[in-house]
């Protein structure tokens, strides 16, 4: 088995970015619809995700802990390792699987396995600190945009 780095560089969108040529040979319109046929089958997944889990664990556990969220992060990211791995070895036209299936139904169903995808990537090329820097500044911002959205919604109200 390769070693996880080799696998990576071998991702054909950080392939192509490296070398300057453009991610896709697809056309705009068709890699447009890619991505929305994907996103559109991956927001759904994690709709019923959420209904599933409500149904299995009750609306009292689903209410008390993020359970839906923390299931479609993790199998998320574990679907866009696995795609990733895929697509390093077998990358021959696979750039409209990557569209279909990791920027469109992993979109769709978690932004968290990008993250999780940009972060090994980083870790990979020795910028470990980088990765740091990446997912504090996320977090951080992300939370901090959020209260300041809440706050604007509040003081506007």
């Amino acid at each position: 088995m390769a070693p996880l780095g080799k696998s990576l560089r071998g991702f054909p969108a950080q392939r192509n970015m490296a070398k300057g040529v453009p991610m896709t040979a697809l056309s705009p319109l068709a890699a447009t619809l890619n991505v929305a046929l994907g996103g559109a089958a991956g927001a759904v997944l994690r709709y019923q995700t959420g209904r599933g889990l409500t149904h299995w664990l009750g609306p009292q556990a689903v209410s008390a802990f993020p359970w839906a969220t923390l299931t479609v992060n993790v199998v998320g990211s574990l679907a866009m390792g696995l795609l990733a791995g895929w697509l390093a070895r077998h990358g021959q036209g696979g750039e409209s699987w990557r569209l279909l299936l990791g920027v469109g139904l992993l979109g769709g169903f978690t932004t968290f396995s990008a993250f999780s995808l940009e972060m090994m990537l980083l870790v990979e090329r020795g910028q470990a600190a980088t990765a740091v820097t990446y997912a504090l500044i996320s977090v951080l911002a992300g939370l901090a945009a959020l209260y300041l959205g809440l706050v604007a919604m509040r003081v506007t109200a």
